[in-house]
């Protein structure tokens, strides 16, 4: 494992080299311009790093590449141009890094590329040009997730008679699926197997050329009308059939559950207790399987909520929430109905249940490895970002807890149970009632009503530990706040049903998502970090050196108290105020990976 900069390496030594290969081995810094003297190469792989630059110039010299990797490092900025002159090029990746911008039209120019990978650059956008046809060697193209790639399809595309995985998906592309991709890129049996333009705003209605495919996803999207008969027989209405306009339930999936209100009276008996898998505060949760064979989640209201045009308003603005939600660990949601005998909300089935179920299953806890446990804490982390700062108006969910975590058959979370949630105006004061389930609610709920965001990083901040001990933490919460003398040691904390991790990788975020987990539960909610900066934090988190798990003392990850000053706008851009005597300055989050800050007492 190395942990320094590219530069120190002299790669001019090496003159004939044909392949370097330096993946997930924690270099940092910028390419050096020396690797564009290496005139052999022809495989360059630099994924899984934390580079963050390059010398455009040095990469038009190397025009033998065959193979670049670039994926899941730091670079931003716009593509450079350069790429264009590696006319050898056959695969190239440049997926999950910060670049701008559009797409350089050179690119288009490389027409021995066979795969060509963009997706996660969530600044990227433009239009998708139709020299994309150009590249007629093509076998995998992805442009997907978050990238804000808009206009309509080019039919151009029906060039790329090669093409096997097509994803275009999380974009905002418009207008219909163009017949003439669909005529020429499927006609002769062609190799395309997979297509996924989901999370768009395409429009029109769903070719019956899709009969070909094998693995579709069209979901989220403005499509319209029935889905072609031998369709529906062959895909089963698995996958694709979500979210779209008109249609009944069992085809595209609406949010008018008009039509299927007696279908689900029929699936679930009326509403008989046998299908019931849970009751909260404000509603029942039934599993229903549906005449298609798919299986979902619906949370009926409460009967006598139902009939109160105040939970009738909290229904309807939780749908329309939802709706608008399109995050990866935000449990979905498909459908919903108003009927005059009862309302309810269909979601996605997550089959493994809740996080607090699963935690207390002897059998299922183990199953939770480190690993999918710290996987569980960063999807969080990163739904909770995502109500906070990319809704607009901003979401608070008030109600977070490992209950309302639910899990997939992989292990994956998703953050469900909005009922208690409200939009966040910014110019109003959010007094509301408190909201919340006991053990994990911010402190300040008590005595005040007025809530923020920092009250659902306290939440988070008790699931976070909840996750890594196994159990809730309410014993560790009253003893660190009594600032304890003796030393707490991680080790003695963690989920003993589990064997102590031993990967220096692994150590290292379970640290950071201790130390994270306790600065989201202090008491005072100035010093909470926000949600963003958590998220920011578990990326920066990788950069640190790795410590043994028997030398970590919890006394040491508690941050100090650092409060915010009177009358100022705090770090997530929003004015704060105090009336407290003392204060300090914190500087650390300007400082990428610091374990300090500068304090003033005055």
């Amino acid at each position: 494992q190395f942990a320094f900069d590219l530069t120190n390496f002299s790669f001019s030594s090496f003159p004939n080299l044909v392949r370097l290969d330096l993946s997930s081995t924690e270099f940092h810094g910028v390419i050096p311009h020396q690797i564009g003297a290496l005139s052999k190469l022809t495989d360059l792989t630099l994924s899984n790093n934390f580079i963050d630059g390059f010398s455009p110039s040095f990469i038009g010299n190397l025009t033998g590449l065959v193979t670049l990797d670039l994926s899941y490092n730091s670079f931003s900025g716009p593509i450079p141009s350069t790429l264009g002159q590696l006319s050898n090029l056959e695969f190239l990746d440049l997926s999950n890094n910060h670049f701008i911008g559009t797409i350089p039209s050179v690119l288009f120019n490389l027409t021995n590329l066979s795969q060509l990978d963009i997706h996660s650059n969530p600044a990227m956008g433009g239009i998708l040009f139709k020299e994309i046809g150009n590249l007629k060697s093509l076998v995998k193209l992805d442009l997907s997730a978050e990238n804000q790639i808009y206009g309509s399809i080019p039919s151009d595309i029906g060039n790329l008679k090669y093409l096997e995985y097509l994803h275009l998906g999380s974009n905002r592309l418009t207008g219909p699926i163009p017949t003439q991709f669909w005529d020429d890129i499927l006609k002769s049996d062609g190799p395309l197997f997979t297509l996924n333009l989901s999370h768009s705003i395409l429009s029109g209605t769903v070719p019956s050329s899709l009969l070909q495919l094998g693995d579709v996803d069209l979901s989220y999207n403005a499509l319209e009308g029935e889905l072609p008969c031998k369709l529906v027989i062959q895909f089963g209405s698995e996958r694709f059939l979500m979210d779209n306009k008109h249609g009944d339930i069992f085809r595209i999936w609406n949010y008018d559950g008009n039509m299927a209100y007696e279908d689900i009276i029929k699936a679930t008996n009326d509403f008989d207790v046998s299908y019931c898998i849970g009751t909260g505060g404000y509603g029942s949760v039934y599993r229903v399987r549906l005449p298609s064979g798919k299986v979902v989640a619906l949370k009926k209201l409460h009967r006598l909520e139902g009939e109160n045009p105040n939970f009738d308003k909290s229904f309807r603005n939780e749908a329309d929430m939802l709706s608008k939600i399109r995050h990866r660990n935000i449990v979905k949601l498909f459908g919903f109905c108003l009927h005059k005998r009862c309302m309810f909300l269909i979601y996605e089935y997550m089959d493994r249940g809740s996080l607090f179920c699963i935690l207390r299953d002897e059998t299922e806890a183990v199953e939770l490895d480190w690993v999918k446990r710290v996987n569980l804490i960063k999807g969080i982390a990163s739904a909770l970002s995502y109500l906070h700062y990319d809704c607009d108006p901003p979401i608070i969910h008030r109600d977070v807890s490992s209950n309302n975590i639910l899990l997939n058959s992989q292990l994956e979370a998703t953050l469900s149970d909005f009922g208690t949630a409200r939009i966040l105006e910014l110019d109003s004061s959010n007094q509301t009632v408190n909201a919340g389930t006991f053990g994990y609610m911010a402190p300040e709920l008590a005595y005040t009503m007025v809530v923020t965001e920092k009250s659902d990083v306290y939440s988070f901040g008790v699931v976070v530990l909840e996750t890594l001990f196994g159990d809730h933490p309410r014993d560790f919460l009253s003893c660190i706040s009594s600032q304890p003398n003796e030393p707490i040691m991680l080790k003695d904390l963690l989920d003993a049903r589990l064997p102590p991790p031993t990967n220096p990788l692994v150590v290292r975020n379970l640290v950071v998502a201790t130390a994270l987990a306790l600065d989201c539960v202090n008491a005072n909610p100035k010093c909470r970090p926000t949600m963003q900066q958590v998220v920011n934090r578990f990326e920066e988190g990788r950069r640190e050196p790795t410590r043994p798990l028997h030398t970590i003392a919890v006394n040491q990850l508690v941050s100090p108290p650092v409060l915010s000053l009177p009358d100022q706008t705090c770090a997530d851009g929003r004015s704060s105020s105090s009336t407290i005597n003392e204060f300090h300055v914190d500087i650390s989050a300007t400082l990428p990976s610091s374990n300090f800050s500068i304090h003033v007492s005055t």
